[in-house]
Formats: C-alpha cells, sequence, structure tokens
C-alpha cells in the first residue's frame, strides 16, 4: 500500500511514523491536498469538493480513529513493558490492519463523488502519473539481491534505532540475519500494484467511484497472485521471529525508550483527537 492514489489518505492514518506527530497531523489536510494534486487534475468547483471531502475524512479520523490509536499504542506499550509473545505480535498486526482498512474505507468513501465526475481527460492524467511512480520505483529496486538485502538491513537497523536507540554488534547481526532470511518480494509487489492501478483506473472509467472505491481501498489484497501471499507469508514470520529474538536481547534502557516512546505516542493521539473541528481547509 505504498504508492497508489490512496497512499496520501492512508499517510494521515499512519501519522504515528512521525517524530513531530502532533505538528504533522495538524497540517495533514496541507500534505493530503499536495499529495492528491499531484494525481488529480482538477480545478475549480471539483477541487474545493476534494478538500471538502479531505476536510471531511480528517474530521472522521480524529473523532473516530485517534481514540483507538491511543488505546492501541498504550496497550502496546503495556504488551513490550512484559516481554513481547508471538501473540503480541499477531495482535498488533491485526490491530493496525484492522485501522488502516477503516480509514482507507473513510477516506475513498468521502473522494469518491468527486472522482466520479472525471472525464477521460483526467482519468488519462491519473493514469500517467502511475506510470511516473512506477518507473520511479523500478529505478529504486535496480541492484543485485545481495544489494537489495544490504539495503534492507541498514534500514531496518535505522527504523529499530529509532526506537531502541543504538543496537548491540549482536542485535545487528541478528538484522543482518533477518535481511538474508525473509524473502525479497518485489517483483510480485510491483506487479500487484499494476493490478491495483488497472482495478482503480476501471472503476473510474465506468464512474463506479461511489459504488466500489471503498471496498477496493479497504480490501487490497483481495486478488493477489497465491505466490505473493504465501511469500508474504513467509516474510511475517521471519520478521517476526526477527522482533522476537531481538525482544529477549533488549536493554533495560532500549525497552525504557520504546515503551515511552508507544506512552509518547498515546498522548498525542488523546490531545489530537481532543482537538476536533479547530481546523478547516475548505476554501
Amino acid at each position: 500500500m505504498r504508492r497508489r492514489l490512496f497512499a496520501a489518505a492512508l499517510a494521515a492514518a499512519l501519522l504515528a511514523g512521525c517524530s513531530a506527530i502532533r505538528v504533522g497531523y495538524d497540517n495533514a489536510d496541507h500534505y493530503l491536498r499536495w499529495r492528491l494534486g499531484g494525481y488529480l487534475d482538477l480545478r475549480g468547483d471539483e477541487q474545493r469538493e476534494l478538500y471538502r471531502g479531505i476536510d471531511a475524512f480528517l474530521g472522521w479520523h480524529r473523532a473516530q480513529a485517534l481514540p483507538r490509536y491511543a488505546a492501541l499504542s498504550e496497550e502496546a506499550a503495556r504488551r513490550l513493558d512484559d516481554g513481547l509473545s508471538r501473540e503480541d505480535l499477531n495482535w498488533g498486526y491485526d490491530s493496525l490492519m484492522t485501522q488502516a482498512r477503516e480509514s482507507l474505507r473513510a477516506a475513498a468513501t468521502q473522494i469518491a463523488p468527486v472522482l466520479d465526475r472525471m472525464n477521460a481527460q483526467q482519468v488519462a492524467y491519473l493514469e500517467k502519473r502511475l506510470a511516473d511512480d512506477d518507473r520511479k520505483i523500478a529505478r529504486e529496486l535496480r541492484g543485485s539481491e545481495a544489494e537489495r538485502r544490504k539495503r534492507r538491513a541498514k534500514r531496518m537497523q535505522q527504523q529499530l534505532e529509532e526506537w531502541v536507540g543504538g543496537l548491540t554488534q549482536a542485535q545487528v547481526e541478528r538484522v543482518r540475519l533477518y535481511a538474508e532470511r525473509a524473502p525479497l518480494t518485489d517483483e510480485f509487489r510491483a506487479r500487484d500494484r499494476e493490478r491495483l492501478q488497472a482495478e482503480l483506473l476501471g472503476v473510474l472509467r465506468r464512474h463506479e467511484a461511489r459504488k466500489r472505491l471503498p471496498e477496493l481501498a479497504a480490501d487490497w489484497q483481495r486478488g493477489r497472485e497465491a505466490g505473493y501471499v504465501a511469500l508474504n507469508e513467509a516474510w511475517r514470520r521471519e520478521f517476526f521471529s526477527l522482533l522476537l529474538d531481538l525482544d529477549r536481547t533488549l536493554t533495560p534502557a532500549q525497552r525504557a525508550r520504546a515503551v515511552a516512546t508507544l506512552r509518547r505516542y498515546a498522548q498525542d493521539f488523546t490531545v489530537l483527537a481532543g482537538r476536533g473541528g479547530a481546523k478547516t481547509s475548505t476554501q
């Protein structure tokens, strides 16, 4: 779900990854205008209707999703403080997927009416922008398998260090083993992206966004190749094994830092949820 039309809407649902979460969320309307504006050639009343849809989605998200994120973050902190189990990881994955699906469905519902009025030239513009993205992603994924696995290990180490601080040499080695063992899914993911883009463009050409887009957005995994599904399951098993092994080696300081980060997120989500209706951007 990374570089599709829905990515901008999903970003608002997943701003938990931002280190300045309150600032990021308070400017989500401008970010979504900019991101969607890069894909949709809308002017005048159409553009204003899109902005109203963005505002409506963010209003829903603030009132409905943020309190759930706060509760999930607090519960995740409690589980991490006690030491992780595979059941905890399954709970976390399922919880995040549920929230992502709900947010994508809500976002698609709000923007679908204006998408249903797009003409053939506007759909062609979107198709070109998506193709441009595909070429850019393909360039970024160039390199041998060894190079791609090395980049994966570096990314994972950086992400983990944002949560727990510097890793020990043994922890770095465990990350390297994960990068070596976990399957690469780049080719499958590229084909799946093409599948979703074709479905989206077909929906827009038939002017069926209100009818079909919410469920297409929320159930983006339906219709995947069986090989991709199997590979993703294998990747998830390796990733969970990595997290469980790292959890057993966390120092008290590393664990305390990660738990504090989750609790800070919970506090930020609670504060942001309490600002309902404070900001609009329909002009």
